[in-house]
């Protein structure tokens, strides 16, 4: 076990082997309640976050609406919103990391996918999961705010007036980018052998990268970053609109994904290098 100075103390970092690569397809998954006890748990948390999030936003638009007798400045505003959505995520990652990994985003699972972090198999039946939990969860919202629901756009994404197409793809990959960047790092094996003195509590800092994320492009794109949130709230609400715009929401996350899988795995964890034989990564690094 090897040992570090730090500030003329010392500790001693975990031993590191890197896990093996998840198979590409693995038929025996399929045999193991496990498997499916995950894709129920990242089911529930998906409806769960589209249910408290969208009724979030759909509360704010109501409180503001001046024509209807709110206030310009009442409700929780932007900043309450990117709260409900950071901490949504931080919650329901906390509660089904263990089960799951705590997934909850299609993104998110694309991402893990490329680096050969679940199986194809899991891959497809949590993005699956993932848009059925989000149909549900913004079905209940209609159910029991039925009155507000289409008045106040449902919570659907859409490309906002005055934006061009590439402006809201950008937005979107870009955002997904953070996000699942972050991801990577705070669940990074070898992070946490090399830096076990300091302690990360993963979901929090995913959560505060959602809520960053979303302070930044709610007035761009209402922030999707999660093809089931933006796909949940477009079948309910199911306007020409949200359908028109809706490819971005997937094309854009899927992309930002893809280059946060590869910038962390083949620059940061130098993972083409090691596949090259060229060059061996220095593990004090």
């Amino acid at each position: 076990m090897a040992k570090h100075d730090v500030e003329g103390g010392s500790f001693s970092a975990k031993d590191y082997h890197d896990p093996p690569p998840a198979p590409l397809i693995d038929a025996e998954e399929l045999t193991q309640w496990s498997f499916y006890r995950a894709l129920i748990a990242e089911f529930i948390a998906t409806l769960l976050f589209l249910y408290i999030t969208v009724l979030t936003v759909i509360g704010y638009k109501s409180q503001s609406d001046v024509t209807a007798g709110g206030d310009l400045c009442g409700g929780v505003g932007i900043l309450g919103i990117a709260w409900a959505f950071g901490g949504m995520i931080f919650i329901l990652v906390y509660c089904t990391a263990g089960i799951s990994g705590g997934h909850i985003n299609p993104a998110v699972t694309f991402g893990l996918f490329l680096a050969r972090k679940v199986s194809l198999i899991r891959a497809i039946m949590y993005m699956v999961a993932q848009c059925l939990g989000a149909i549900c969860g913004v079905g209940l919202v209609k159910a029991f705010q039925k009155a507000y629901y289409h008045r106040y756009g449902g919570g659907a994404n859409e490309l906002s007036e005055g934006y061009s197409t590439g402006v809201g793809l950008g937005a979107e990959i870009i955002g997904t980018f953070v996000l699942v960047y972050t991801v990577f790092s705070a669940t990074d094996p070898k992070r946490n052998a090399r830096d076990s003195h300091v302690p990360v509590l993963a979901p929090l800092p995913i959560g505060f990268a959602v809520f960053m994320v979303h302070l930044a492009t709610i007035p761009v794109t209402g922030t999707g970053i999660n093809p089931a949130r933006s796909f949940g709230a477009a079948v309910i609400y199911n306007k020409e609109k949200a359908w028109d715009d809706h490819w971005i929401f997937w094309v854009g996350p899927f992309i930002g994904a893809a280059i946060a899988a590869f910038y962390h795995q083949f620059i940061l964890r130098a993972g083409a290098a090691k596949a090259l034989g060229s060059f061996r990564s220095n593990p004090t690094i």
